[in-house]
């Protein structure tokens, strides 16, 4: 197989299953598209610039010998890509798991919780300030986990759920692109912006990164489709 094609084909594996399944009679998550899509272009437009700015300074930078060749800007367009298929197949993972799996009410405890880990998480940036990576990830997941906490938002128990079951997915997949599977990564990182810690081959910061990027697209597609459809997801 081409090394080309490698991370186009991490894009590929992430979506089919839940693009297939979405037209299943009993999922039905076809049907919430009109809620997905506005949410996770408007979410995909924030870290592409993101990214875009880091892979400009060299807070990382991507293989050519894994990307197919073609770029937006300074990206690959598989790094562009892969802000709607991973986000597609955790908001459809999201969706099964609201209509499979009844949580008890969010009480103002597990809020009191998420606003202390949101403080633990700014304190953390600001002390790696000079740290890029570490400290704009910290500080957006902070603001963002302070203002559901702030507005009680209950879709939140869901999210974690939904979040710790794609764990196993996401410790494969960024570890093919962080050169776990491979002979060099994929995508490189200039640990002078990080704390230097790895998972196996990736970035602790990724599991921030990662939740920042999905919690954005959950909580969009929630606040979408409360907005127009004005009720809990159906049930399967």
């Amino acid at each position: 197989m081409n090394p080309r094609f490698t991370y186009l084909l991490v894009d590929f594996f992430c979506i089919i299953i839940p693009v297939i399944f979405s037209f299943h009679p009993k999922i039905k998550f076809n049907r919430q598209f009109r809620y997905f899509w506005k949410p996770c272009l408007f979410t995909a437009l924030i870290f592409v610039a993101w990214d875009i700015w880091f892979t400009h300074i060299g807070i990382w930078e991507f293989n050519p010998r894994y990307v197919s060749g073609l770029y937006f800007i300074n990206l690959p367009i598989e790094e562009v890509l892969f802000f709607i298929c991973i986000p597609y197949a955790c908001v459809f993972t999201y969706h099964c798991l609201c209509g499979l799996v009844k949580l008890s009410p969010t009480d103002q405890g597990f809020f009191n919780a998420l606003t202390i880990s949101a403080i633990i998480l700014f304190v953390a940036g600001a002390c790696f300030f000079n740290r890029y990576y570490t400290s704009l990830t910290f500080t957006g997941l902070a603001l963002l986990l302070l203002f559901i906490a702030r507005r009680r938002e209950t879709f939140i128990k869901h999210f974690f759920l939904c979040y710790l079951l794609i764990l196993i997915p996401f410790f494969i997949s960024n570890g093919i692109l962080t050169g776990a599977f491979t002979d060099e990564p994929i995508v490189i990182y200039n640990n002078s912006y990080n704390l230097g810690l790895r998972m196996w081959s990736i970035p602790v910061e990724d599991l921030f990164y990662g939740m920042l990027l999905l919690l954005l697209n959950v909580r969009g597609y929630e606040s979408s489709r409360q907005k127009f459809a004005g009720d809990p997801a159906p049930p399967l």
